[in-house]
């Protein structure tokens, strides 16, 4: 399987290099890295001050060139009545999206000075580690629809449904081994 990874707006590099990662360890596919893609224009909803997810979802569709192809993007998505998505996929489709917005929220940031990270109480690690780890996630899980696998009760399994950050820091980066059997 080849999968395209489409930046889209300003995606840093190591986004980019952890979501490549993340999908050659679990699926063991080919993954290649588009050409950086500007915003789809008409995507955004000012009453909401949001992205429609969709519109990136057809962006990476139409750009990538992958047997699936998943856009990645900083901007704030959403989808139908949700107030935000990490991503979205089509169940059995070529294309999905990730969003890194909501992925870093405020108590995962450096201090505004440059010093240690603000202490939420839940994490001793390092902010920019938990980031990655929920950016390694969410490819892993919205790829995973793609191929066929729906939500998972698991809640260990990177397949499970998690509507928040902290929901995606318990899940592990792998496929449970229920969902595994299902790709294999």
């Amino acid at each position: 399987m080849l999968v395209d990874i489409v930046p889209v707006g300003e995606v840093p590099a190591d986004v980019k290099r952890e979501g490549s990662a993340a999908l050659r360890s679990v699926y063991d596919c080919d993954v290649r890295v588009t050409e950086d893609q500007r915003v789809p224009s008409g995507a955004y909803n000012e009453g909401r001050e949001q992205y429609r997810a969709e519109d990136f979802i057809q962006l990476a569709r139409r750009t990538g060139t992958g047997d699936k192809n998943i856009a990645i993007t900083t901007e704030d998505l959403y989808y139908h009545r949700r107030n935000y998505v990490f991503g979205l996929a089509y169940l059995d489709g070529e294309g999905s999206v990730i969003s890194t917005y909501r992925l870093r929220d405020e108590h995962d940031r450096p201090a505004a000075d440059g010093g240690a990270a603000i202490d939420d109480g839940f994490s001793e690690r390092d902010p920019a580690d938990v980031f990655t780890d929920r950016v390694r996630k969410e490819v892993v899980h919205e790829i995973g629809h793609t191929i066929g696998l729906e939500h998972c009760s698991n809640n260990r399994c990177v397949m499970s449904f998690s509507p928040t950050v902290r929901e995606v820091d318990v899940k592990e980066e792998n496929l449970c081994g229920s969902c595994r059997r299902e790709v294999l």
